[in-house]
C-alpha cells in the first residue's frame, strides 16, 4: 500500500520498511497478537509481560503552534494523554490492561519549549492517571526522562513506555481472527461519559497529513521550526485554515479539533472482556495504517467493512482539502472508529454495542470477515457507493 500525500511529507502510513527490518525478530509468546508479549518478567509461567512504547507523534507540533498563537501553556497538557493512550489501548487489545507501570520520555528544544510547558505535560500525565484510577484502571507513574536535544528536535516529542503483566489464559490473540467473525467498531468521535469535552476523533495518527492539509501557508511563513526542511514547499501547510477558525460542521475550532486528546477505550474494553471474553477472537486498534491496520492480523482473511460511520467533521475537512483521495484517507486515518472487536456471534456484537453506548460512545457492526481462500489477507472497504481494496 502507498499513501502519496503522507509519503511526500516524510511519513510512512504502513511502515513496511520497519516491518521488514524486524521480520526476523522473535515474535514473542503469542505470535500474531496485536502487541508483542514476552515471557513473564517475574518468572511466573502462568503470566506473560508486555513492554510497549509509543507517543503523541507530530501532534506536539500543533500544540506548540497553539501555544505560540495564544500564549496558553495548557495546550501542551493533552499531549500526555495522547502519548499514554497510544500505549494503553494497544495493550488493551491483547487483554493486558491491569496494573500498568508508566515511564515517559520528553525530548525538547529548550530554546522553544520551556519548563512551564514541561510542567503542563507532567500535569497532564498525573490528571490522566487519576482519571483512569477513578474508572478502575490502575497505572503507576515510574518517572522518566526529559532530554534537551535541540540539535535533533525542532520543538517537542512526547513518548511513553508501559509495562503490564497478564495471565496467559486472559490474552486476546488477533491471530485467532477467523472467517465468519462480526466486526464491531467503536466511534472515535463524540463525548464519552468520562470525557470533559467533545472529541473530534483525530487521535494521534495521521497528524502530519492533517496538519499540512488543513493549516494555511501562514504557518509556513511564520513558524518554520514547526516543519522539516526536507518536505517540499508545495507540501507544507497547504490548507485554508488558521488554528482559531471554526471547523466546518463543528462547534470546535480547527486547533481544538486537531488537538482533541486521544480517547481511551479502556473502560469499555475492560467491561467487554469481563462479559464477552470467550466470544472475542481479536481486538484491533485502528491507528497507524488506519482502516487497513487489520490486514496485518490473522491468516487468509478478507476484512469487509461496508457499514462505516459517516466521516466526522475533522476527516471531512481533510478530505475536502482536495489533496488526498478517499482510498488514502482510509490508509492514514481512523475515519470515525478506532477500536474494532472481532466476535463470533450477533448476541456478543449487540452486547458490546450496549456496553459502548452505556459510556455514551457510539458503536455499530461495521463489517464482517470471510476467507480469501489463500494465505494472504485483504481489506475491502465500501463507502458512499465506492469500493476500495487493500
Amino acid at each position: 500500500m502507498s499513501a502519496e500525500s503522507y509519503l511526500s511529507r516524510g511519513v510512512s502510513p504502513t511502515k513496511d520498511e520497519v516491518k521488514a527490518a524486524v521480520k526476523n525478530q522473535d515474535k514473542g509468546v503469542f505470535p500474531g497478537a496485536f502487541a508483542k508479549l514476552i515471557a513473564d518478567v517475574a518468572g511466573d509461567p502462568e503470566y506473560c509481560t508486555a513492554i510497549h512504547a509509543d507517543g503523541a507523534g507530530t501532534k506536539s507540533s500543533v500544540a506548540y503552534l497553539m501555544f505560540k498563537e495564544t500564549g496558553n501553556y495548557d495546550w501542551f497538557k493533552g499531549l500526555a494523554q495522547d502519548s499514554l493512550v497510544m500505549n494503553t489501548d494497544d495493550l488493551a487489545c491483547v487483554g493486558a490492561y491491569k496494573n500498568m507501570s508508566l515511564s515517559n520520555t520528553i525530548g525538547r528544544n529548550a530554546h522553544r519549549v520551556d519548563g512551564k510547558a514541561i510542567a503542563k505535560i507532567i500535569e497532564g500525565y498525573d490528571e490522566m492517571v487519576a482519571k483512569l484510577a477513578d474508572l478502575g484502571i490502575n497505572i503507576t507513574m515510574c518517572g522518566g526522562e526529559t532530554a534537551d536535544v535541540g540539535d535533533l528536535v525542532r520543538t517537542l516529542i512526547v513518548d511513553s513506555t508501559i509495562v503490564a503483566r497478564a495471565k496467559r489464559s486472559d490474552i486476546i490473540n488477533a491471530a485467532n481472527i477467523k472467517a465468519g467473525d462480526i466486526i464491531v467498531g467503536l466511534a472515535s468521535f463524540g463525548q464519552a461519559s468520562y470525557e470533559t469535552s467533545y472529541n473530534s476523533g483525530i487521535s494521534s495518527n495521521g497528524l502530519t497529513a492533517a496538519r499540512h492539509l488543513l493549516l494555511s501557508k501562514y504557518y509556513y511563513e511564520n513558524y518554520k521550526e514547526s516543519y522539516s526542511e526536507t518536505v517540499p514547499e508545495d507540501k507544507v501547510y497547504c490548507g485554508k485554515f488558521r488554528l482559531t477558525d471554526k471547523l466546518p460542521g463543528s462547534e470546535q475550532t480547527v486547533g481544538e479539533a486537531i488537538l482533541s486528546p486521544t480517547r481511551t477505550f479502556l473502560p469499555v474494553i475492560a467491561k467487554v472482556l469481563d462479559e464477552y471474553r470467550a466470544n472475542v477472537d481479536g481486538i484491533i486498534h485502528c491507528t497507524g495504517g488506519g482502516q487497513g491496520k487489520c490486514k496485518d492480523f490473522g491468516k487468509g482473511i478478507r476484512y469487509i467493512k461496508d457499514n462505516l460511520f459517516e466521516l466526522p467533521p475533522i476527516f471531512k475537512a481533510i478530505y475536502d482539502s482536495g489533496d488526498i483521495p478517499m482510498k488514502e484517507m482510509f490508509q492514514v486515518f481512523n475515519c470515525g472508529h478506532r477500536i474494532e472487536f472481532y466476535v463470533d456471534s450477533e448476541e456478543a456484537a449487540s452486547g458490546i454495542i450496549a456496553i459502548a453506548n452505556s459510556f455514551n460512545i457510539e458503536a455499530r457492526i461495521i463489517g464482517r470477515t470471510e476467507s480469501t481462500g489463500t494465505d494472504s489477507n485483504e481489506v475491502m472497504i465500501r463507502h458512499n457507493g465506492e469500493e476500495y481494496s487493500y
